[in-house]
């Protein structure tokens, strides 16, 4: 420990190479070290004088230790990639992704005609449940896989091979099971203010749910693993890009297979009522299979026994959302179109951030563990607002960086989209204020929770990259769908 001698610090010697592991603790800053030698004691027996080219000499940082105090906001801050970086990484993925949801909004447009729509009103209920456990289970493949490069698991092949194949089945897994009760909270959700129970719309939903998480979780978990092993190969960080392309054609991809399956099983129903019940009865006996593969692979089996929580709470999340939007697409006029990448951008750029933070995290240590024991206090408090998002930190200028990628990528979909939609939706100066308002809102307080949320779920010795992401996706469909009805209700 350092010692002070008439209120002067002595100077210390460490021959370089040694490992110095400081603290702060009650604003004292102390090095716990062996073999560190005094200028006081006999250098010259030692070998050892300030002279020498193999010594570095220590001086207490006496204003840091008095002023700096770790917060919450400043644990991360030692990531050192420039915000120009992140921004060049960023800005063409999500433009990218961004592209995939128009599409997505133009889509659900077109298909709200089809008479499966029409008729299974509850199936706007079961689209943002939908959309968002696709998000949500290739988001935290991205964010698992995104991890494991960047700590340097994805080296050796027999390693990489194994988590491949772990994950496809888990995400398989957890398609199917939250699939189908997406589908059962939608109908929960629509008959009970409509009060009377249609078993032929049941068929028809819980069939179309399954097969639909099924089918685009296996297609874009196989693009997401491809994307990360090329990135890692590349030497391009996983966590810039790999969260928004996980986006670029999910939303499309959901809706197509979700409207192309949903509107063939209803026109066959009256005379092949037995399809749509085979269809469910067979990817719900291939669970047991998945258990069991997930189970002995060790890099999801621990995703298998705690993963499950976060899901089906933002899949029950996104049903709140979904009740929103099946008020909206009956009442307003051109809502549906925006809803997709209303959310989406908001999702996107919080998977981005969180995915960085819990990299951050896992470069330090396994969960649970800190680099010391302020940030461990820390990390039990909200953080400042004005230190996330005005700080001259790294982390700040990331965290700004996201936030206003928003307004140049929503007004580029936005103008793509008045000009593509069917209805012609007209653009008045104030529409597009308002919806940039709500849009930078929405984003700005899932940024903000991502910060809390990341820290306090490590201090629970839980990793981030499967609990955080579906909470925030689903946490960003509410408040997209909400924000993006009141601005279709104050403009009406």
């Amino acid at each position: 420990m350092m010692e002070q001698v008439d209120n002067q610090p002595q100077q210390l010697f460490l021959l370089k190479g040694q490992t110095i592991v400081s603290s702060l603790e009650e604003n004292v800053e102390s090095i716990e070290l062996s073999n560190i030698v005094n200028e006081n004691d006999n250098n010259s027996d030692s070998g050892i004088s300030p002279n020498d080219s193999e010594v570095e000499i220590l001086i207490p940082d006496q204003n840091r230790s008095r002023y700096n105090k770790t917060t919450l906001s400043t644990i991360f801050d030692h990531n050192e990639e420039k915000w120009y970086i992140v921004a060049c990484q960023v800005f063409i993925p999500f433009m990218i992704a961004g592209f995939g949801m128009v599409a997505a909004g133009l889509v659900l447009e077109r298909v709200k005609e089809l008479n499966v729509f029409k008729e299974i009103t509850e199936i706007y209920i079961l689209v943002p449940a939908l959309l968002g456990l696709k998000g949500n289970l290739e988001m935290t493949l991205a964010s698992r896989l995104s991890t494991q490069a960047n700590i340097g698991n994805m080296d050796k092949k027999s390693e990489l091979r194994s988590m491949i194949i772990g994950n496809i089945v888990l995400t398989q897994l957890q398609a199917i099971v939250v699939g189908f009760l997406a589908a059962l909270v939608s109908l929960a959700m629509g008959w009970v203010p409509e009060g009377h129970f249609n078993l032929r719309h049941a068929l028809v939903l819980c069939s179309s749910s399954v097969s639909t998480a099924s089918i685009t979780s296996l297609a874009l978990g196989g693009i997401m693993i491809f994307v990360i092993v090329i990135s890692h190969k590349c030497k391009v960080n996983p966590d810039n890009i790999a969260t928004p392309i996980a986006a670029s054609l999910g939303d499309l991809t959901t809706l197509g297979i979700l409207a192309s399956i949903g509107g063939f099983l209803f026109r066959i129903i009256d005379n092949y009522a037995w399809l749509p019940i085979m269809i469910t009865i067979i990817f719900l006996i291939l669970t047991p299979i998945w258990i069991i593969i997930s189970s002995r692979n060790e890099y999801v089996k621990d995703v298998l026994i705690h993963g499950w929580s976060p899901v089906v709470a933002a899949m029950l999340i996104s049903s709140a959302g979904g009740l929103i939007l099946d008020f909206a697409v009956q009442t307003l006029r051109g809502v549906a179109v925006f809803q997709p990448v209303m959310n989406g951008v908001g999702g996107n750029l919080v998977a981005v951030q969180a995915s960085r933070l819990s990299t951050t995290l896992h470069q330090q240590g396994k969960p649970g563990e800190f680099q010391d024991s302020t940030q461990y206090h820390a990390s039990k408090f909200f953080p400042n607002p004005y230190k996330i998002f005005c700080s001259t930190k790294s982390n700040s200028s990331t965290t700004r960086v996201l936030l206003f990628l928003a307004i140049p990528g929503h007004l580029t979909f936005v103008f793509i989209i008045s000009r593509l939609a069917t209805d012609q939706t007209r653009l008045s100066f104030v529409f597009v204020f308002l919806y940039l308002i709500a849009a930078l809102i929405q984003v700005a307080i899932l940024l903000y929770i991502a910060q809390w949320l990341v820290i306090f779920v490590w201090r629970h010795e839980r990793d981030p990259d499967n609990v955080c992401i579906p909470y925030l996706t689903a946490i960003g469909d509410l408040l997209g769908t909400a924000l993006l009805t009141c601005v279709f209700l104050l403009i009406s």
